[in-house]
């Protein structure tokens, strides 16, 4: 008994020692060391620099820059890992991490996505953004700091992943390779606001963005979440938010001191405030190697990734070195690897992050930071969600026939086949009983993730949802590329309304449950969300004019679901549903036209019926609806 004892303590203290090993590796290989940079106007900015401790050589720099916090701050006080993963943690560079302006311990006032000035003249003190703030740091770091290449990487995922984008244009001569991973492209159209509609789901987020602070190493909004709290039972997030009411009461009662609530709430539409912030707009000359990363099943920023590849694809055709990645991944999941990836119930495979981190990241760095051989790496690198493989393209999206969804009596969805077009489907839509955009009670969060690939059962259920679905598939179905929902809809008794179109792989009845399947949850018939959008029907022909529909009258709502890859196996169905609210991820629309629904009243919110007609369709393969839609922007 007493040899047992001792060699269970031996391995315990042989894994701890590794454990600690492990974690003290960047003390050990890399010296800390803090800097403020001065910006052009004299703002400076907090600046965490690890070099590695070995100076026999020059390395390239890899930065990030965050709203997040750079911690751990103080001296002595070191990250436990450095880069965008261990492995160019291990390769060797220099890393730099900064606090953005007005944020944490950096000096200045915050701004959400900070509009973007053309021109980036360092002689002007006065007009800066993020690529200005960028380009002055990177000035800085190639010039001061011993030992460096003068090649300069930069990476970030979400709000870092947007400060990356917002570095593209009129970039500094020394950057050489950007990662923007689930980057934020526009706030009208990535996490706060999903195709003109608002999350509702984001209330907890706002506290972070919403209030200025004094340079601090503390946390400066938690209390901020009083208000939200008190509110109502959090456990609940359906009953929750409903209670709350219309927005108005989030305004005058919980935020009435957030300034970013209140720039959400006097903007709803697209007007110039936030066409300023696109910095999609502004990917011109973009001429460094730039490989943009997402998952497929990034509840909060899915537009940002696909969108700022293509808007770097169009605006720079002899950049041959813009690449995107897209794996079966939430939110910035591919930064991390828990042996099997999963995607609420979904398994999608083991060490899917890893194989991106080690065969598509880290080479793509060290080739145009590090001269290393090129790694040959394909246009669009992209995973196929249910054929749960990756796939290789030399240009996304992928040249192939389209295939297109019509509507038929009894719930039957044709394929290549039009809908008959005298054929009417009709629920009626109540904004006090709207559908739960999830299947079981989830509590209030920060944001919503698991939703993306929930069981649809407990909506296809509903008399307010629309549902139809295939004949069993005796072949495999590939779907790939962009997809448009063209729907035709008469409303009666309201004159406004919300559109959600959803895309559903339905699983065969007998479909076994996997090894990693939960315990509480059948696969046999499952119906798995595969891609769905928003859009709030105000918008259907401006995005900045919103305009009421006119009772019984035929109109067209034409909108643009994010791209897709996937397979539909044999065996299984293709379903897609189509209703009018999807609570509370999205807000309620009231569905009587006001001018700002941010202000509407209790008395506004009506019971209507929405038809859609047998004439609209859902295509993959084709997506010109949102162009049509979007004003002329302003630089």
């Amino acid at each position: 008994m007493k040899n047992y004892i001792l060699i269970v303590v031996a391995v315990f203290s042989f894994a701890f020692a590794k454990a600690q090993s492990k974690s003290n590796y960047v003390k050990e290989n890399y010296t800390k060391t803090v800097e403020y940079i001065s910006m052009r106007d004299g703002v400076k900015l907090y600046t965490v620099i690890y070099a590695p401790k070995d100076t026999s050589k020059e390395y390239p720099i890899m930065m990030q820059r965050t709203p997040y916090s750079v911690r751990p701050y103080g001296e002595g006080e070191y990250k436990t890992s450095l880069g965008p993963n261990k492995f160019m943690m291990e390769e060797g560079y220099i890393f730099v991490y900064q606090d953005v302006r007005g944020r944490w311990m950096s000096e200045g006032d915050y701004d959400n996505m900070r509009p973007h000035i053309p021109g980036n003249d360092v002689n002007n003190k006065k007009d800066i953004d993020e690529s200005s703030d960028t380009y002055d740091t990177i000035d800085w770091l190639v010039n001061n700091l011993p030992n460096n290449n003068k090649k300069v990487g930069q990476w970030g995922i979400s709000y870092p992943g947007h400060y990356t984008a917002a570095a593209l244009p009129e970039a500094h001569p020394s950057l050489a390779a950007s990662s923007p991973q689930a980057p934020i492209a526009d706030f009208f159209f990535d996490d706060f606001h999903h195709m003109g509609a608002t999350l509702q789901s984001y209330l907890m987020a706002y506290p972070l963005f919403g209030y200025q602070s004094e340079p601090t190493s503390e946390s400066w909004y938690n209390d901020k979440w009083d208000k939200l709290r008190a509110a109502g039972n959090m456990k609940d997030g359906y009953d929750f938010n409903l209670k709350i009411g219309p927005l108005k009461n989030v305004t005058e009662n919980i935020f009435p001191e957030n300034f970013f609530w209140k720039q959400v709430a006097e903007h709803p539409n697209y007007d110039e405030f936030w066409q300023k912030r696109a910095i999609i707009n502004h990917f011109d000359d973009v001429n460094h190697a730039v490989m943009t990363v997402g998952g497929w099943f990034d509840a909060e920023d899915l537009y940002g990734p696909l969108n700022i590849y293509k808007s770097v694809e169009s605006k720079n055709p002899s950049n041959k070195n813009n690449m995107i990645v897209m794996g079966p991944w939430s939110h910035g999941n591919w930064a991390r690897e828990r042996g099997k990836q999963m995607v609420n119930h979904i398994h999608f495979g083991d060490s899917i992050s890893t194989f991106y981190q080690k065969n598509i990241e880290t080479p793509f760095f060290e080739h145009h930071l590090k001269g290393k051989k090129n790694p040959q790496l394909p246009e669009a690198y992209m995973f196929d969600t249910g054929a749960k493989k990756w796939e290789q393209f030399t240009h996304w999206p992928p040249q192939q026939e389209q295939v297109s969804f019509g509507f038929g009596k009894n719930g039957e969805l044709l394929i290549n086949k039009a809908g008959d077009k005298k054929q009417e489907f009709t629920y009626t839509s109540d904004p006090m009983k709207p559908v739960p955009f999830r299947s079981e009670i989830t509590p209030v969060t920060f944001t919503p993730r698991a939703y993306m690939t929930d069981d649809q059962r407990h909506a296809s259920r509903r008399p307010d949802v629309l549902t139809f679905q295939t004949e069993v598939l005796e072949n495999d179905m590939r779907l790939a590329g962009e997809i448009e929902a063209n729907l035709e809809v008469i409303l009666n008794n309201i004159t406004d309304a919300d559109f959600i179109v959803k895309i559903i792989d339905v699983y065969p009845d007998d479909e076994p449950n996997g090894a990693y399947t939960p315990k509480d949850i059948s696969l046999a018939g499952y119906q798995q969300l595969v891609r769905a959008e928003t859009f709030r029907g105000r918008f259907r022909n401006d995005f900045s004019k919103p305009e009421p529909f006119k009772e019984g009258k035929k109109t067209k709502v034409n909108f643009p679901l994010q791209d897709i890859l996937h397979t539909f196996k044999k065996g299984h169905r293709v379903m897609i549903q189509i209703h009018s609210t999807w609570f509370p991820y999205i807000d309620r629309n009231p569905q009587k036209y006001v001018d700002n629904i941010f202000e509407a009243t209790e008395s506004d919110f009506t019971v209507g019926q929405v038809t859609i007609l047998g004439s609209s369709k859902v295509t993959v393969g084709e997506n010109d609806g949102i162009e049509k839609m979007l004003p002329k922007m302003k630089k």
